[in-house]
């Protein structure tokens, strides 16, 4: 069965241009991380924040050609190789049938619900041993000339440090800027690099814990699992103000991401959380009174603490009163 495997890794079909797209064993490289860290950890493949982030990380590792690192490609593609298969949403048939292949992530995303590998693979992929060897096939196959890239840092690095640094004001400059100067379809995959850096740095900002409710599930394995429990909320949303930085960002539960995003609580500039007075609720453990005058919890560097700023943003725009 390893073989089977080893063989289908070693021919997989790609494009010909700049010596053969590499889009393909990357994405896989990056499924195989994601199966070692536990994020994956079934036959079905979503595009998560880790998937796009890892596959961004590896890209910058092992590619040295020209090509484009779009992420919908491969994942659209590899239907083309007997080891995947793409489940798509309700009605969405058409869109993938009638086409050779898909314009952009948008596209993507509105057909498809996930990707199915083969049980028998994803168990190998699951087995240290047998993972690894598909892994260097992989690597010696499509990557021979990986350990001579010298790169002082990755896009995620920079990225990483303008979330942490820059000013909203300066953030938004470089999203107008690639927005402005970058076809739709190239634009849109750097903004999904961007929104799944967000949803990784600011659970883990926040110690992977509800500012707000302070629940905080852990698992002895992984801490991407942890971070699912947690949403990273925009206190101002981003399609009105671009932006990512962690100063705009909230560490919440599903239930007190919706419940903020609808203004039926806010943030006082002490960090106090205020509910709003219009809400009427019955006597629940789950109730939002519980948090009226509770002080929420912040992250350790007092750097990465929320902008006042757009707390009072949010207070004006958004609380209900």
């Amino acid at each position: 069965m390893l073989h089977k495997y080893i063989t289908q890794f070693s021919k997989l079909r790609r494009a010909p241009q700049f010596g053969g797209a590499p889009h393909k064993p990357v994405l896989l490289l990056a499924i195989i991380k994601g199966i070692r860290a536990g994020a994956i950890n079934s036959c079905r493949i979503f595009i998560t924040p880790e998937l796009v982030i890892d596959f961004r990380e590896i890209w910058d590792q092992v590619v040295i050609t020209q090509h484009k690192p779009k992420l919908s490609l491969p994942f659209f593609h590899l239907k083309s190789e007997p080891f995947w298969r793409l489940v798509c949403k309700p009605g969405a048939e058409i869109l993938l049938t009638s086409s050779s292949s898909v314009q952009s992530f948008g596209a993507l995303n509105a057909a498809v619900e996930y990707a199915e590998i083969d049980e028998d693979l994803f168990r190998l992929l699951a087995d240290p041993v047998s993972c690894e060897i598909l892994r260097q096939e992989l690597m010696s196959r499509y990557f021979p000339d990986a350990g001579k890239i010298v790169r002082p840092y990755t896009l995620i690095d920079d990225l990483q440090r303008q979330m942490l640094h820059d000013d909203p004001e300066t953030y938004r400059k470089r999203i107008e800027e690639i927005e402005r100067s970058n076809p739709e379809d190239e634009a849109e995959e750097e903004l999904l690099v961007r929104s799944a850096l967000f949803k990784r740095e600011i659970p883990r900002i926040y110690n992977y814990q509800c500012a707000i409710s302070g629940m905080r599930v852990m698992t002895s394995t992984n801490t991407q699992i942890s971070a699912q429990m947690v949403d990273a909320c925009h206190i101002r949303p981003f399609a009105d103000f671009k932006d990512d930085t962690i100063g705009n960002g909230l560490s919440l539960s599903p239930n007190l991401h919706r419940a903020f995003d609808r203004g039926l609580i806010t943030i006082n500039d002490d960090f106090i959380v205020r509910v709003s007075p219009a809400i009427m609720e019955s006597d629940s453990p789950y109730a939002l009174r519980q948090f009226e005058g509770k002080q929420i919890t912040l992250p350790e560097d007092p750097k990465h603490y929320p902008l006042v700023q757009n707390l009072v943003w949010h207070r004006k725009e958004r609380w209900l009163v």
